[in-house]
């Protein structure tokens, strides 16, 4: 009887033995399996226009007398608003930003004579979605010249920036586009090892980035209206014999 015990102890304990080597082996080939993968990239680009404009407009006054040079300034806010007022760039769409007050005699480094006084110096910043409104201003600014406003504190007027906001809105699907493009690359290579591709490994969304449409060397992005938006993610994929 205890020998016929032993025996189906022996039995038991002989397939729990090869279970477990089974097991033990099919993991280290899963590990195994685990270990083969590809990483590759994939691009996405979409032309994208500019919805908003943000325009901020700097003009200066000049005269040894402040409250003059302060009249002076007061009438050249009226007629830059009157002016954008005539391309459509209502006054809800503007906004004043801090003035300025320079006194020249009070620079402890000034050199040479002064001419005038005092420099008062004010910006109006434009903010709107009518792009082609801000478009065609800019290109007659010089008819506030005309009327003696000086334009641009210290010489520098930087002209509009154009901005694109619906980034956002265009994510889902250039990701997919990103995604499609890699894996594409990931079946090619497989392909060419003699394999086919599993599921995802690992991914990277990557960086969405907006870049100027026009390609030229050092061209801002904020001054074109057209742009281009690229995203590179970055996916691994696993290799399957």
């Amino acid at each position: 009887m205890s020998t016929k015990i032993s025996f189906a102890a022996a039995v038991v304990v002989a397939i729990g033995l090869a279970g477990s080597g089974w097991l033990i082996g099919k993991g280290i080939t899963d590990m195994r399996s685990l270990d083969r993968f590809v990483t590759v990239k994939g691009l996405a680009e979409q032309n994208v226009q500019a919805d908003r404009a943000v325009w901020p407009i700097t003009y200066v006054a000049t005269d040894d007398v402040l409250q003059t040079a302060q009249a002076k300034i007061n009438g050249d806010t009226e007629k830059l608003r009157a002016f954008l007022e005539g391309h459509g760039i209502t006054a809800d769409m503007t906004a004043l930003q801090d003035i300025q007050v320079m006194d020249q005699l009070a620079q402890a480094y000034r050199s040479g004579p002064v001419e005038s006084r005092y420099i008062i110096s004010q910006t109006l910043l434009v903010r709107t979605d009518n792009i082609g409104a801000v478009v065609a201003a800019s290109q007659d600014i010089g008819q506030l010249l005309q009327q003696d406003v000086v334009l641009g504190g210290q010489g520098y007027n930087p002209g509009p920036s154009y901005l694109f906001t619906k980034l956002n809105d265009i994510k889902p699907d250039m990701i997919a586009a990103a995604t499609a493009n890699a894996r594409e690359s990931a079946a090619q290579f497989a392909k060419d090892s003699g394999g086919t591709i599993g599921g995802i490994r690992r991914a990277n969304q990557g960086l969405f980035q907006i870049m100027p449409g026009d390609g030229a060397q050092n061209m801002s992005e904020s001054s074109q209206i057209d742009k281009t938006v690229r995203v590179v993610s970055t996916l691994e994929y696993l290799l399957v014999d």
